[in-house]
Formats: structure tokens, C-alpha cells, sequence
């Protein structure tokens, strides 16, 4: 249970729309989307260089885990820290120490120095993320409050996908890729920090709320969050490392776990903005099937084909939006003063699932073979869908938790 601490109650936030909502938000959409592609670039130089480091299935999911362990101790301190020096200094500090972690990343290659590294990697990304999400939250309504946390998750992917492409421009055995990362990542600091019509919110000790009085106040969107969580950390852990056994190339690799950000593009939108209108739970659930048949049709041809190539894309048009669709759903139910404490909950709760996510998956690759991948993938996908159906059964109309 969290403790409580004092905290200055924030104003509410003003109600912002239309043009106001773009002048309020490009200088953060601008930075983040700069700052993901790095991000993109270093997740997948991990997974492939790992791989041909011959560094172990297991030590590879430790890798892939420590960077969601990351993410829940970040995101514990940048709601400490938000309080302190608001969201700005968060953004830029966070930023400048992760350019710092992957430059050394370059230098040190071993499992031991890499679990510790992406570590720090996770806490500081979700460092960024809870600072942005935080912002986004204060400013949006339950009107629009899915529509503006997906375009959100598209300017998280779809910069992530293209930063995927890009391993096929660089040597994943050279030092200079990783160098080029770090400072691809440092431009992402530029917009935010001067964007002069960027309104974030009040610097104020935000109210504390305990991941116990989530669960009560919305079951649904956390239960949802969590094994979502789960999938993503499986499935792009270890979707470099599943397409490079599959005898891939570096670009080959690139461009298939690019596929996924396709699909976010595509369809991240239409779907979060449907669940403004729609009753959330039944537009996740339908999300979270398409996600499962997605992984399925990897079963049919491999990796490699155009089956496997719209596979991913299905996947992330499907798999992503259902983070935003859930964070959403869970706050329409919190007052304003609780959503900052509530992101940093989020992505804490997001964070251990994709942290259980990747020792899940090593385990499928171990026990069923290269199946295993698209097999435990399904499985873990078609339990959010099915979970969701039941709680529709179960609070139907107005009585819904």
C-alpha cells in the first residue's frame, strides 16, 4: 500500500480542444518522437547483438526482463521527482542520463553489465513516460481522453518502428551504432525544452494513491493492463531475437519488428477513439483477440513471408492500443488530483507484467522450440480477450468495474 504524504491539491485542469490541444501538446509529441526512435534503434540493437554474442536464451530474457524491472523503479521516482521540478526537468534530465546509458552499452558487452545497463535504461524511459502521461492526463477530458492517449501510444510506436528500420544502416557489431543512438535520443530533448506554447501542469506534490484503491475503483483496466503488460514484454523482447534464429539478416530483422509500428499507425487511432463511444471493455476485448489471431498466423508461415509481415502488423494495431484503451478506462474513474499518482501506478503495474513477460517467454522457447514464440504469445493475448468478455458478463450497462 502506498504512504500517504502531504501534497498540495492541483487546480483543476483546464479544459483544452481543437487547436489549444495542438499549441499544449507538439513540443512534447515532437521531443517524444524523436527521443522513441533512438529508443527503437537501441531496443533492437540489444536483441539482435545479443544474439550474436551467443549470449543464451536465458540471459537474454534476463536482459529483456531488467529493462521492465527498470521501469517500475523509474517510474516510482519521476512521480517523486515531478513533485519536485515538474515536467520539464523530468523530460530533459531523464533524457540526457539515457543517452549516457546507451553510449556505455556500446562500450561494455557482456549479460552482467547489459542487465544492469538496461536497467537503468528502463528506469529512465519510464521516467519520460510517466511525465508525459502525467502531462497528457491533466489536460485531457473523458471525452477525449482515449482518442489523445492514443495518439500518444502512435507517437511512442510508430518512431519506435522506425528506429527498428534503421538497424539495417548500421554494423550491430560496431561501437559507432550505439553512438548514434545516444545522439538521436539527445535531439529528443530540443522541442520539448523549447516550445515556448508547452503548458505542462503546476509543479505539486501529487495526492498518493495506492495500487489496492486502483484495483477497487477499476478491476477491469488493471487486470487488463497487467497481462497486456505480460504480452508486450514477450513479444518484443524477443521478437528480434525470434526472427534472427530464423536465419534473418539485420535488415531483414529490422524491418519485421518494424511491422508492428505499421499497424499502430494504421489503426491505433480508429480503435482507442472507438472506445471513447463504445464501452471500453468490449473494444479492448475485440483488440485483444485481433492480437491473438495476429500471433497465430506466425504459426502459418514464419517470420519471413508476407503472412508473417501482416502478422505484425495486425499485432501492433491491435496489441498497442490496448495499453491507452485500458490507462484510459481506468482513469474516467479517478479525480483529478490522483492521475499523476495513477501514471506513475500505470506504468508501474504495465512495467511488472512486461517484466514477467520476456522469463515467460525464455520458458515457451525453452520447452516447445521456436514455436514457442508464437505459441505462448497467442495463449497470453486470447486471456486478456476472454477475461474482458467475462467482466462484460458480469457489469453489464452502468455497473461497470
Amino acid at each position: 500500500m502506498a504512504r500517504s504524504v502531504p501534497h498540495t491539491e492541483a487546480p483543476p485542469a483546464p479544459t483544452v480542444t481543437g487547436a489549444g490541444l495542438v499549441r499544449a501538446t507538439w513540443g512534447l509529441f515532437a521531443g517524444l518522437t524523436v527521443l522513441i526512435v533512438g529508443v527503437g534503434l537501441f531496443a533492437t540493437l540489444v536483441g539482435v547483438r545479443a544474439e550474436l554474442e551467443s549470449f543464451g536464451t536465458v540471459a537474454i530474457g534476463a536482459i529483456g526482463a531488467a529493462y521492465y524491472a527498470g521501469f517500475v523503479a523509474g517510474s516510482r521516482l519521476a512521480l517523486r521527482v515531478l513533485g519536485t521540478v515538474g515536467h520539464i526537468r523530468v523530460h530533459a534530465t531523464f533524457t540526457a542520463l539515457l543517452t549516457a546509458v546507451v553510449l556505455t552499452t556500446g562500450l561494455f558487452v557482456d549479460p552482467i553489465s547489459w542487465i544492469v545497463l538496461r536497467f537503468l535504461g528502463g528506469l529512465l524511459i519510464a521516467g519520460v513516460y510517466v511525465a508525459a502521461e502525467s502531462w497528457l492526463n491533466r489536460i485531457a477530458s473523458n471525452a477525449n481522453r482515449a482518442r489523445l492517449l492514443s495518439v500518444y501510444g502512435v507517437v511512442t510506436v510508430m518512431p519506435y518502428g522506425v528506429g527498428q528500420l534503421l538497424l539495417g544502416t548500421v554494423d550491430p557489431l560496431g561501437v559507432a551504432a550505439f553512438a548514434l543512438t545516444a545522439a538521436v535520443m539527445a535531439l529528443g530533448v530540443a522541442p520539448v525544452g523549447l516550445s515556448a506554447a508547452a503548458d505542462p501542469p503546476p509543479v505539486t506534490v501529487p495526492e498518493s494513491i495506492a495500487m489496492r484503491s486502483l484495483l477497487r475503483v477499476a478491476p477491469t483496466g488493471i487486470v487488463s493492463l497487467f497481462v497486456a503488460g505480460i504480452a508486450m514484454g514477450a513479444v518484443t523482447a524477443f521478437a528480434p531475437v525470434y526472427a534472427t534464429r530464423e536465419g534473418m539478416s539485420a535488415a531483414a530483422v529490422g524491418l519485421f519488428v518494424a511491422m508492428p509500428a505499421l499497424g499502430s499507425l494504421l489503426l491505433q487511432v480508429p480503435i482507442a477513439s472507438l472506445s471513447d463511444r463504445i464501452d471500453r471493455r468490449f473494444i479492448a476485448a475485440a483488440a485483444a483477440a485481433g492480437a491473438a489471431a495476429a500471433m497465430a498466423l506466425l504459426l502459418i508461415d514464419g517470420p519471413a513471408g508476407v503472412t508473417g509481415h501482416l502478422a505484425m502488423v495486425l499485432l501492433g494495431g491491435t496489441l498497442f492500443p490496448l495499453y491507452s484503451i485500458a490507462g484510459a478506462y481506468t482513469n474516467d474513474r479517478l479525480p483529478a488530483e490522483q492521475l499523476t499518482a495513477a501514471a506513475s501506478q500505470i506504468v508501474v503495474l504495465f512495467g511488472v507484467g512486461a517484466f514477467i513477460g520476456p522469463f515467460a517467454m525464455a520458458a515457451a522457447l525453452g520447452a516447445i522450440g521456436q514455436s514457442g514464440y508464437p505459441v505462448a504469445a497467442t495463449a497470453m493475448l486470447a486471456s486478456v480477450a476472454m477475461f474482458l468478455m467475462v467482466r462484460i458478463a458480469q457489469h453489464p450497462g452502468r455497473e461497470r468495474l
